[in-house]
């Protein structure tokens, strides 16, 4: 006899819960409450999330810091979405326990988070009975990490340890209750490429591949890498990933049978367009209220801050790049920083609004601090330097490189704290003449900090080179919710206007 289940399962929302594209002001087929909008319930359903659901966009940035009363939102969206089993999300501690403990008091859904201790409404396990007799063993973990990530005082009183351990300790629980099939919910990724299997990772910040290989849990829900990912089995466990802010859900069809077999199929499927009707009703007018708050002036530059094609800010710099490394380097500590700009800039006004913020930074990135040396930041700057050619005139232009097959000015890097001149008439390789840190040549055998954004420290674009790199500092915050943050605390800002890239042609 065979039973079945289906799963519906949502991750990494960071606050994205109606259809909004805050960046455009306009309606987008994403959003939570679209997601939820297709799920259906027969009792042999369980509806998940696996974190990172109460920070990370510009609605929840207003809940939690304009609207404090109003922070149950979330809860309350869940609850209309009929969830199950939640587990929790490194974000999910930004607001500190006070506020988390509001959030699962408020929830009906049960949170599973086996390796965070002195949390109240947090349980390690679960055994479930569906309408077809199928007994369902759940349990959850979230990443380790989040001490080295969270302020000390947003985990006060809180013990989290490893999430391997953690899920193999549960697993042995849930085996003694004899259910028929057992799901994990983890907040964290593989360290594995999923296609190769070749290792991408020994930091232990994602466990998922180690936990398909060495446990037996017949699902693996995952998380927290943002990795559009449905219908694998990794070494008998059947897997999944959602990409970030409700864009998409996974739907999960599992079998078993009475030898105990399972079988699993999952698809990603996108939020659409039709919204929950009871949800469009909770947060409609929160929405405007939102987007009063999100074209209000939240702070004062000294000057506006306007994008020039690319070309001319790649080569005369540009004051926007200069001011998000001027956040960074406040909030990172670092010595150095580096930024890109997509290939189309929006720019800021003197009175800039969040909304600005947010169509201008449009990476979804967070910050990391690494240690690097002269070695390091000439490799680096020698790939940003290959961004310019020159052409039969000897004027200077962009190098179709970096033109096709599709444009990636994206991955020319704006560096600040290091004044550096490059001659385009050298070879690619050898174009950075001189690296100046605080009037002084910088030495070779001198380390510094560079903060930078993730996805250029993953060695993404050509920079290789920042991948064995150490890392100091890991600040899984957005970098657009940063420079929010930053704004709003200075409120009247002197922009950096230094030059510190000189290019010679």
């Amino acid at each position: 006899m065979e039973r079945k289940l289906t799963i519906f399962y949502t991750s990494d929302s960071h606050g994205y819960f109606a259809p909004v594209d805050y960046a455009k002001d306009c309606r987008a087929d994403t959003g939570l409450a679209n997601c939820m909008a297709n799920f259906t319930d027969d009792g042999n359903t369980l509806i998940i999330d696996g974190g990172d659901t109460l920070q990370g966009s510009p609605f929840t940035y207003w809940l939690y810091s304009r609207s404090r009363e109003r922070s149950l939102v979330p809860a309350a969206l869940l609850n209309l979405g009929a969830y199950h089993f939640i587990t929790l999300g490194n974000h999910d501690f930004n607001y500190g326990v006070e506020e988390l403990e509001r959030y699962l008091d408020a929830l009906r859904a049960r949170c599973l988070c086996a390796n965070v201790e002195g949390l109240h409404g947090v349980e390690k396990t679960a055994v479930v009975t569906l309408r077809n007799g199928l007994r369902v063993g759940l349990a959850g973990v979230t990443s380790h990490f989040i001490p080295q990530w969270e302020k000390a005082e947003n985990i006060a009183g809180l013990t989290i340890t490893d999430a391997f351990e953690a899920a193999a300790a549960a697993l042995r629980e849930l085996r003694a209750q004899k259910t028929d099939l057992n799901i994990c919910i983890y907040h964290g990724g593989f360290e594995n490429d999923v296609d190769t299997g070749a290792p991408i990772s020994s930091s232990g910040e994602n466990q998922g591949w180690r936990i398909c290989r060495e446990l037996d849990y017949d699902v693996l829900l995952t998380g927290h890498q943002h990795m559009p990912l449905a219908d694998r089995c990794f070494f008998g466990t059947y897997t999944c990933q959602t990409p970030d802010r409700a864009k998409s859900y996974v739907r999960m069809d599992v079998t078993a049978d009475d030898a105990g077999t399972v079988r699993a199929v999952s698809q990603l499927c996108p939020a659409g367009s039709r919204t929950l009707a009871a949800a469009e009703t909770l947060l409609a007018p929160l929405e405007r209220e939102t987007a009063a708050f999100l074209d209000t002036a939240l702070g004062h530059l000294d000057t506006a801050l306007l994008p020039d094609d690319p070309l001319t800010m790649a080569a005369k710099g540009s004051l926007i790049a200069n001011f998000f490394n001027q956040v960074q380097l406040e909030v990172s500590g670092a010595d150095l920083s580096c930024t890109c700009l997509g290939n189309e800039v929006k720019g800021l006004d003197e009175n800039v609004t969040v909304r600005d913020i947010v169509a201008t930074y449009l990476f979804p990135n967070t910050l990391k601090t690494l240690k690097v040396n002269r070695a390091v930041l000439k490799t680096a700057l020698e790939r940003s330097a290959a961004y310019f050619a020159l052409d039969d005139t000897g004027a200077l232009t962009i190098s179709e490189s970096f033109l096709k097959p599709l444009p990636q000015h994206y991955n020319f890097d704006f560096i600040s704290g290091l004044e550096v001149v490059i001659d385009v008439r050298r070879p690619v390789g050898e174009r950075v003449v001189s690296m100046r840190f605080r009037g002084e040549e910088l030495e070779e055998d001198r380390s510094l900090s560079l903060c930078l954004n993730n996805y250029r420290a993953s060695g993404a674009g050509g920079y290789e080179v920042y991948t064995a790199c150490e890392i100091i500092r890991d600040q899984p915050e957005e970098i657009s919710e940063q420079i929010i943050r930053y704004v709003d605390r200075h409120r009247d800002i002197r922009v950096d206007k230094t030059q510190w890239l000189k290019v010679q042609y």
